[in-house]
């Protein structure tokens, strides 16, 4: 059976990745849920990208008025998505050809 996670940030999460729809509804998956980075076979290196970017998307949300705007300029965002569609592609390939791993971030 293929593996199957999702990527996307949460406010409050401290990882990207959420099992995927075969676990999605439940809390049955082997990996966590929302997933723990290190029960995936990822290098040191990966899953420190992935904690930071998880700890940085906190920082987009003005917690003293979580409705207001982000406190993040246009540079910053594009800068954190350019890190994630980095960090995504290096994920994929690490785990290689029997995962898959589906985008679930908002459009852009």
């Amino acid at each position: 059976m293929p593996y199957h996670l999702r990527f996307f940030f949460e406010y409050g999460v401290d990882t990207p990745l959420w099992p995927g729809p075969a676990h999605a509804a439940d809390f049955d998956s082997p990996y966590g849920y929302p997933c723990a980075l290190e029960a995936l076979p990822l290098t040191p290196v990966t899953r420190a990208e992935l904690a930071r970017l998880a700890e940085r998307y906190q920082t987009s949300l003005d917690w003293d008025d979580p409705g207001g705007p982000s406190p993040w300029t246009p540079a910053q965002t594009e800068a954190f998505l350019a890190e994630a569609d980095a960090a995504l592609e290096v994920l994929r390939r690490e785990l290689g050809a029997g995962w898959t791993v589906e985008d679930q971030r908002v459009p852009r």
